[in-house]
């Protein structure tokens, strides 16, 4: 009897255990939307729509309804090369252009103004990724050399309420992908140079403290970042053609392998917030699969 009882345990573990360890994605990916030029900063807006950069070809896409059309253009715009790209709740789109060191807002009539030129009388590095709070907040990476010795990239912090900018972090090999986990509200980072994931304590002012190591990902560059409302990160990881998805206690739960290999950045969207958007620059496509969970925002 004893025995019997210790087998039903024993199996009633094993069923946890394989329940806890079910698909976070699919693997079947779907094209949405081809013939774009090193794509990046995928962006939803809740409406329905996709936005995507287009890094060395000057334009920023709109996608809608299956549709790519030009929402802009660089020869017809005041913008260069747009990369990291996050809509808010106004429906105001953030971009970092790396082109001319500076992050735009573009409002949902196309005009577009310089937001943020720069820090101390110097424009931004290559302003790469970013993420925009409810209250208005933003903090954005800012790389410029790529090597593991060349330590030159930063991280940014505006201050909405206050109308300041401020470094928040510094000596970094390419700080890339940038987002704060449900899980335990903390910022973190992807520093592609070095192959890791950093995580940083946001402080009771915004600014960031007690830096540290998250996840070592070598043989390719941890790129863009998401979560889903359970913490689970997400990043492409640029170069190894694969999608990870990590648990907030850093397990990897899932490898998924991309199209090309090259994916360089993912987005929550669809209605349930259930469908992961991926941009991928070998490919020069944009792909779809649908989660688990939905995306934190």
């Amino acid at each position: 009897m004893i025995l019997r009882k210790t087998t039903v345990i024993i199996l009633l573990i094993l069923i946890i255990q394989s329940c806890n360890r079910q698909p976070i994605a699919d693997i079947k990916w779907e094209t949405i939307g081809t013939g774009f030029s090193f794509p990046e900063g995928p962006a939803w807006d809740c409406k329905g729509n996709l936005y995507v950069s287009n890094c060395t070809g000057g334009w920023i896409a709109k996608i809608s309804d299956g549709q790519t059309d030009t929402l802009l253009t660089a020869s017809d715009s005041t913008f260069s090369k747009t990369n990291g790209l996050f809509v808010s709740k106004d429906d105001d789109i953030f971009a970092c252009d790396y082109g001319i060191g500076a992050i735009l807002k573009i409002s949902p009539g196309g005009d577009i103004q310089t937001f943020l030129s720069g820090y101390e009388g110097q424009a931004f590095n290559r302003p790469n990724d970013l993420i925009v709070l409810e209250n208005g907040d933003i903090y954005f990476t800012d790389p410029k050399s790529y090597g593991r010795e060349k330590t030159d990239g930063r991280v940014f912090y505006f201050n909405s309420e206050a109308d300041s900018l401020y470094l928040a972090a510094d000596s970094l090999a390419f700080p890339n992908g940038i987002g704060i986990s449900p899980a335990d509200t903390k910022l973190y980072v992807n520093e592609s140079a070095k192959s890791r994931i950093l995580r940083f304590e946001i402080t009771n002012n915004g600014q960031l403290s007690s830096k540290e190591v998250f996840m070592e990902l070598p043989g390719g560059d941890p790129d863009g970042i998401d979560f889903d409302i359970k913490g689970n990160l997400y990043t492409a990881h640029f170069g190894s053609g694969t999608l990870f998805v990590i648990s907030s206690e850093g397990e990897i739960l899932q490898k998924i392998k991309t199209p090309g290999k090259k994916p360089s950045n993912i987005e929550f969207g669809g209605p349930d917030l259930k469908t992961l958007y991926l941009t991928e620059d070998e490919t020069n496509s944009v792909y779809k699969i649908r989660v688990k969970y939905p995306g934190s925002k």
